[in-house]
């Protein structure tokens, strides 16, 4: 049995004083949108929000990116603005997360000391 499967698709952009990212959903529409931008946004844009990483790549702690911190890189605060130039000029991360298979209950296995299985 497998649950939980699942890949994340985040678009890394990284600039002069901070790393940057976008969740994407759909990296199929993403895709159709980089050459056709009638395609809306919102048909693949994870959050409309900006994370900053601290200049810690893709694996950094990731926090809500300031306006001024926008301000600075983007020459923007408007968050649409930034996420459009972050998709047109970012580069494509993907993370699988694999599924978890097996039991969860591990409280069912029998304990075994001194050879007397159940005692202690």
């Amino acid at each position: 049995m497998t649950k939980g499967e699942a890949t994340q698709t985040k678009i890394h952009f990284k600039g002069k004083d901070d790393d940057f990212i976008v969740f994407v959903d759909d990296r199929e529409t993403y895709q159709k949108w980089l050459n056709d931008k009638s395609v809306p946004m919102a048909h693949f844009v994870s959050t409309f929000k900006v994370f900053a990483t601290g200049k810690q790549g893709t694996q950094g702690q990731l926090s809500d990116a300031s306006n001024q911190t926008l301000a600075a890189e983007f020459d923007t605060e408007d968050q649409d603005e930034v996420i459009k130039k972050i998709l047109e000029k970012g580069n494509v991360q993907e993370s699988q997360f694999p599924g978890r298979s097996g039991h969860k209950n591990d409280a069912q296995t029998t304990n075994i000391v001194n050879g007397q299985p159940g005692t202690r």
